[in-house]
């Protein structure tokens, strides 16, 4: 297969230099990689801008309604454990109105591919601010900046046990396939965060982290089992500094390669990948790649073992004999 195989023929109605052309670009190649054909896919979102991307995709989709994205996809994907779902929100959608359904999908652990797109504003009603504002942002609906400190979407990860977090940037699609088909191989909820740019109501608002000459130095690719790395040169590391992490120059202050700590995205423990997660690109650079990918039970497998259990054991076929099973009555 290739990505044209997944693209729909609806033309694209996103305002030119929106993030979501890149995402939308990354996603379709990437699930050419997979393999997984468009028939047994799945592409469920809720409202906004992100929301659209059901249309562009060649496989089944549900345009559903504000906030409910996660709640339909795991209904999906527990009627359908064979399909391969993708749930498409952007921050406004995912942690505003939907914010109980995103972290109790993550914390049940439900198999879907759920791609957060972060621009830290409400597009598509012209310019609000969103849970992941800054404090102090100023908009349309806080002319006077928020007084308010935003959600970090990775914090909220780890804080519902999630056991896959992580994050890439729009303009970067080599990143974004990647962490799109370790999310898709990933068996349970798998959280993608996209730094994304909205050029019309928050343009520039990754500048630190999308701009050529900075990045390099601003954010780290982690690789499993690979050292943590970064810098133009490849010349600064992470290390530990007691219960925290520091940025050094290696070879300097008696810091050598061997002080750099090795990524381990498998370990079960969430500590050092939540201090990852956490790093914002500026005293330490911002993580980039699969931060967290721990194998754990997903909740649809679990319920379908579940129901094939009780069926073999009680002799059901069919939901009918299951209701008449026990005491009944007839009221006339």
């Amino acid at each position: 297969m290739t990505f044209q195989d997944f693209k729909s023929d609806q033309p694209v109605r996103w305002c030119a230099g929106c993030g979501d052309h890149a995402v939308l670009n990354s996603l379709h190649k990437a699930m050419a990689a997979l393999g997984v054909p468009p028939e047994k896919t799945a592409v469920i979102s809720g409202i906004g801008c992100s929301s659209r991307l059901p249309y562009y995709m060649n496989t089944y989709g549900f345009h559903t309604i504000h906030g409910r994205a996660a709640a339909v996809a795991t209904g999906f994907k527990v009627a359908n454990p064979d399909m391969a779902v993708w749930q498409i929100s952007g921050d406004g959608d995912g942690l505003a109105i939907g914010g109980n359904h995103f972290i109790h999908a993550v914390r049940r652990n439900v198999d879907i591919n759920m791609l957060l797109l972060n621009n830290k504003i409400y597009g598509l009603t012209k310019g609000q601010y969103s849970p992941t504002s800054e404090r102090g942002f100023v908009s349309k609906s806080s002319p006077y900046g928020t007084t308010e400190d935003p959600f970090i979407p990775a914090e909220l990860v780890f804080g519902a046990r999630g056991n896959f977090f992580a994050r890439t940037i729009d303009v970067d699609l080599a990143t974004s396939q990647e962490v799109m088909l370790a999310a898709a191989r990933h068996k349970g909820a798998s959280v993608v965060e996209v730094l994304q740019n909205c050029m019309i109501f928050n343009n520039g608002i990754h500048a630190e982290i999308t701009d050529r000459e900075k990045r390099a130095d601003r954010t780290i690719h982690l690789r499993h089992g690979e050292k943590m790395v970064f810098g133009k040169d490849g010349d600064r590391g992470l290390v530990r500094d007691g219960f925290l992490l520091k940025a050094v120059e290696i070879g300097t202050d008696g810091y050598t390669i061997d002080d750099v700590l090795v990524h381990d995205a498998h370990t079960p423990s969430n500590f050092l990948h939540q201090q990852l997660a956490m790093m914002d690109g500026k005293e330490l650079p911002l993580a980039i790649g699969v931060i967290r990918d721990v194998e754990a039970p997903a909740y649809d497998a679990e319920v379908n073992r579940q129901v094939e259990e009780v069926r073999a054991r009680k002799g059901f076929t069919v939901l009918r004999d299951m209701i008449l099973a026990g005491d009944t009555w007839t009221v006339k």
